[in-house]
């Protein structure tokens, strides 16, 4: 059985930083893209950031890009989310997700699974 646990989340004040990790287990994700996505109460899931299947590759949504860093270990089949100079519209619950292929896409429906999520919180 496939899965992604999210973890790192919680309470941070405006501009401070959290690191977030997933982890996944089943099979091994070395081969395809890794994202991460947010949604906020109300909102549509939004991507935020995405890296390639050897890390050499990220991509960022604008309103993260220069604060957060995506990174991976294939050996361990995590993906990580440092992020820093936090804000209070940050506030979310973030998701882990894994590509279909080896292809960095932006779009929820071109990612095959799926953590349950981890909240994060920016207080002003």
């Amino acid at each position: 059985q496939v899965q992604l646990v999210e973890s790192g989340g919680g309470l941070v004040q405006a501009g401070g930083s959290l690191r977030l990790s997933c982890a996944a287990s089943g099979r091994t994700f070395s081969r395809n893209a890794m994202g991460w996505f947010r949604q906020a109460p109300g909102k549509e899931r939004e991507f935020v950031a995405a890296i390639s299947w050897s890390g050499s590759i990220t991509d960022y949504a604008d309103t993260v890009k220069g604060r957060f860093t995506i990174s991976r270990d294939n050996a361990k089949n995590t993906v990580n989310l440092q992020m820093n100079s936090l804000k209070p519209e940050d506030t979310a619950v973030y998701y882990c997700a894994a590509g279909w292929n080896a292809a960095i896409v932006r779009r929820p429906h071109e990612y095959r699974y799926w953590g349950q999520g981890t909240q994060v919180t920016v207080s002003s």
